[in-house]
């Protein structure tokens, strides 16, 4: 969104059409309301920004539930933004280690300072994307006196009145100017095929960047840190070579997608704690948490009737593969593959279950025979360590049948195998 476009919204005849909107869930219903505004005679960059907001706020129930329904987005500030239930979780954070006044230095919309505030901690909130921050102005106003909002670069925020600091390093473009506009960052994978993380990597990973690619920059994010409490959030496939000692560092998965990495300093971090592994699926948060990177456990034979565990990215990212293995007395599938194996199944909030039907080589004939010898016409397809398509492997295979299974195409023992597999609910565990 354009200062343009955002100043036709912020009128009284601007918010009035668009709290008059309809729910904007398809095309169909853009073009019907574009034509209905315009027959009556609003103008069309009126209707266009107004259209384009009331879509993003259908797509913003997602992140922020109803509380969208009142709020204003930009495209990237909505990509960006922390989901409430998430923001709430790091606002406690804050509120739990005594922390009354906040600044939120790269706040976007303005989805982090929501949960600040409504905690009741006083937030300064600072973007240096100009609409941006009066999206946010407007987001955070019936927060009062309690929340201000500024236009400007993080490093010049004045920061002598704050407990701690909230920040949210964006990626810039190639040869844009510090300050300017946020970009997407990457969330990585996730956990459907994040075997390419780290040491269970099948393949290479995202190209690294260069500290001045981040704005602000994250020696100076990391800077900040060391001199008073802190979170900085980064996309979760942050090199972990940067990552600095002494601050705890939580990775974050919402129903499988891995979302990001939180790093925690000064009072925010937790006594003992330098990993964690934040996994969130239906509303419920567990949390694994560990002084450093947990040993891998041994490997173990695949047994057909046997169970597969596939770790959750957060636990991935965070290694602590090895911990999880040993709550479940399971082994690893091979040293290199982030999947478990055990005997007998098992109930952990940190793995999804599978029970292995079949153990098959990779090829599209063998795999094809078991699918027709099993009824399988809806099948699922993960793979990990192996460099496969999956939607152009199922081509190749033509399921027909009436029963639903999962395959999983990934490494044992040196081997590229094709396993056949039912999910296993935590309730049948």
């Amino acid at each position: 969104m354009d200062t343009a476009e955002l100043a036709a919204i912020l009128t009284p005849d601007g918010l009035r059409l668009l709290d008059g909107l309809p729910a904007i869930e398809r095309a169909d219903d853009v073009a019907r309301a574009v034509s209905r505004l315009r027959a009556a005679g609003h103008s069309p960059d009126l209707v266009s920004a107004v259209v384009g907001q009331a879509r993003l706020r259908t797509r913003a129930r997602a992140k922020f539930g109803s509380f969208a329904e009142r709020m204003l987005f930009t495209p990237a500030g909505l990509e960006q933004a922390t989901r409430m239930p998430v923001a709430a979780l790091h606002a406690g954070r804050f509120r739990d280690a005594g922390l009354e006044r906040v600044a939120d230095l790269g706040c976007g919309i303005g989805g982090d300072a929501l949960g600040l505030a409504a905690l009741g901690l006083r937030v300064d909130a600072v973007d240096a994307d100009e609409a941006t921050a009066a999206v946010a102005a407007f987001n955070l106003a019936p927060f009062g006196d309690a929340v201000t909002v500024r236009h400007g670069r993080a490093e010049d925020a004045d920061l002598s009145h704050v407990d701690g600091v909230w920040l949210d390093p964006a990626r810039r473009a190639a040869g844009s100017n510090v300050g300017g506009s946020r970009q997407s960052r990457s969330i990585g994978p996730t956990s459907s095929d994040i075997g390419a993380s780290l040491r269970h990597s099948g393949g290479g990973g995202p190209r690294r960047l260069r500290a001045d690619e981040w704005s602000p920059p994250l020696e100076w994010a990391f800077g900040l840190a060391a001199r008073l409490p802190a979170g900085v959030k980064l996309g979760p496939a942050l090199d972990r070579d940067r990552i600095p000692s002494g601050v705890e560092a939580q990775w974050i998965s919402v129903d499988g997608s891995t979302i990001e990495l939180v790093l925690w300093s000064g009072v925010l971090a937790r006594p003992g704690v330098a990993r964690a592994a934040l996994v969130i699926r239906g509303g419920q948060a567990s949390e694994l948490t560990a002084a450093g990177d947990a040993v891998d456990a041994p490997t173990r034979p695949l047994v057909v009737g046997g169970y597969l565990h596939e770790p959750d990215g957060a636990v991935i990212r965070a290694r602590l593969i090895g911990d999880v293995a040993r709550s479940l007395d399971a082994g690893m599938l091979d040293e290199r593959i982030a999947y478990l194996v055990s005997e007998t199944a098992a109930t952990s909030p940190f793995v999804q279950t599978f029970r292995v039907r079949e153990s098959l080589p990779l090829k599209p004939d063998a795999i094809r025979a078991a699918l027709a010898r099993n009824d399988i016409g809806t099948l699922e397809i993960k793979k990990r360590g192996v460099d496969v398509d999956p939607a152009e492997f199922r081509r190749k295979l033509k399921p027909r049948g009436s029963r639903s299974a999962t395959l999983i195409l990934t490494r044992a023992g040196g081997a590229r195998v094709a396993l056949l597999a039912e999910r296993v609910a935590a309730a049948d565990r």
